[in-house]
């Protein structure tokens, strides 16, 4: 990657916007107790790719943490909003946020690792995530409960209703930062839960924006908060004895440290892949090669669909090979708001140079670099490597960056063994022309989703989405979230005294019992 790239100018037009959005209209750095807080702005956020100070966040403590849950749980208590108003709310953020996708998808472009035609996709995803999360109220209507099946049930009638579980503390990570803090508020506030949103240091002006327009959509101020750093303030709102569930995406490590503070608490956690695809010997070769760079670098590999590890049958390895090659090299790294960029920076800087540590460490251990492997700043080119060691970490672990490793094989359950041999199992990705021998892969490998004649990188919003072993606890997808966010509830009637009452009253004329 050339210095002239990376330096570019951004077009005139696109310049304003993108500074404008910077700074206008953002909301406090912390939304507590029903208020913006404007104290304590000493968090600066700024841009990935050139550091320019985007704006500034509250560092809040322990005691903002207690506030913020008791000011909820007070509201819990004492306000209803019934379900009819919490669908119209969320409808009417679906309006919104169709009026200010621009606004957003600059904000997200600004301050993540996202270009402006990723950020414009995402808040086009977010609106469908709201517009699901309104519907899902059906999911709340519950049934009758079969009492005439059993002795037990004798004399009694009664249904069950789904309840919110009460207060849910949702975490969110840099890489998704309007649509997957939507798959959390968007359930958790049609469930009737009170919500409090921490989202990515990283990236917190779009969580901190999306609150702002719930709260204009006419989502109550003593239903929502929002906290997104300071010391204490995250071990305070996951022990906390008033939260009742928390939804964390991110690493593995941290879910592990949560569920170990949090106690008996109920968690969902999606916590990323090492995803496999998988390409047989009688697949569309080129279909397959498009279809792998195309999932392996985008938002730069940050994505914990990209995929990473590709077992191509050795009939087709050098075509498909030569073909990922071709297109990665085909790829422009550079400014976000370029609309010709297909790769910006990662989150920092930091973050670039432990995926260039990674690269080198394999090709030490024998791997050949075909593209990319080249660092500038906290750009990282798409990188294409092969003969790769298994016990490498660009195998091994979650790259999350974009690195791609293409392997050979010749017999399928092979390639099925290797896509297994990971501590992951989100999501997998098949290419063969065989309906048969796709479904049989299919059984085998033990992940949350497998897609066929494409790569893991396939989401869609309505889904149960998560994963196997470490990839998480539970899913998302907004119905099957909202059924995590809410309990059901039983409610019985004793009708043992029905009999004699019936007979009081004399029977009804007409048909007589034999």
């Amino acid at each position: 990657m050339s210095s002239s790239t990376v330096a570019e100018a951004r077009p005139k037009t696109e310049e304003t916007a993108y500074r404008r959005a910077r700074f206008a209209n953002l909301p406090g750095g912390a939304f507590i107790e029903g208020k913006w807080q404007s104290a304590e702005l000493t968090l600066e956020v700024r841009d990935p790719e050139d550091g320019v100070l985007l704006g500034r966040v509250c560092t809040s403590t322990s005691q903002d943490v207690e506030r913020a849950i008791a000011h909820i749980d007070r509201h819990l208590q004492a306000d209803e909003w019934p379900l009819r108003a919490r669908r119209q709310a969320l409808e009417t953020a679906v309006l919104l946020l169709g009026e200010q996708a621009e606004r957003f998808a600059n904000i997200i472009a600004a301050e993540s690792s996202k270009t402006i035609n990723e950020a414009e996709r995402e808040v086009r995803r977010c609106i469908e995530t709201l517009r699901l999360s309104a519907a899902a109220s059906e999911e709340l209507t519950g049934e009758t409960l079969g009492f005439e099946d059993s002795m037990a049930g004798a004399g009694k009638i009664g249904w069950y209703s789904r309840k919110p579980v009460g207060i849910v503390a949702a975490i969110t990570p840099f890489n998704d930062p309007l649509n997957l803090v939507a798959h959390k508020l968007g359930p958790a506030i049609i469930g009737g839960n009170g919500v409090v949103l921490k989202p990515s240091t990283r990236t917190p002006l779009t969580g901190l924006a999306f609150v702002q327009l719930l709260l204009e959509a006419g989502v109550p101020s003593g239903r929502i908060a929002a906290i997104v750093t300071g010391p204490g303030v995250s071990e305070a709102l996951v022990t906390n004895e008033r939260v009742d569930l928390i939804s964390f995406t991110g690493g593995p490590a941290t879910a592990e440290r949560i569920a170990a503070a949090a106690g008996a608490k109920k968690i969902l956690s999606e916590l990323g892949g090492n995803n496999a695809t998988v390409v047989c010997a009688d697949a569309d070769a080129e279909a397959a090669a498009d279809a792998i760079v195309a999932g392996a670098f985008g938002v730069a590999g940050q994505n914990c669909l990209s995929v990473q590890r590709v077992y191509v049958h050795i009939s087709l390895f050098d075509q498909v090979l030569e073909r990922v090659t071709t297109g990665t090299k085909a790829l422009k790294t550079g400014p976000k708001l370029d609309r010709g960029t297909d790769v910006g920076p990662l989150i920092s800087e930091a973050e670039a140079k432990r995926v260039e540590l990674w690269v080198e460490e394999a090709k030490a251990a024998g791997a050949t670099v075909h593209a990319g492997g080249q660092r500038r700043n906290a750009y990282y080119e798409p990188t294409v490597l092969t003969d790769v060691p298994s016990e490498c970490r660009v195998i091994r672990e979650e790259v999350f960056g974009p690195v791609v490793s293409i392997l050979p094989f010749i017999e399928v359950q092979d390639a099925v063994y290797a896509a297994n041999n990971t501590e992951y199992g989100l999501q997998a990705g098949v290419f063969t022309q065989s309906i048969d021998l796709a479904l049989a892969i299919a059984e085998k490998l033990h992940v949350g989703a497998v897609v066929i004649n494409e790569t893991s990188d396939v989401r869609i919003d309505s889904m149960p989405f998560g994963g196997f072993k470490k990839s998480g606890v539970g899913r998302e997808g907004v119905r099957h979230a909202v059924r995590e966010m809410t309990e059901p509830k039983n409610t019985i009637i004793n009708l043992t005294g029905a009999g004699s009452r019936w007979q009081q009253l004399g029977g009804l004329p007409g048909r007589t019992t034999p």
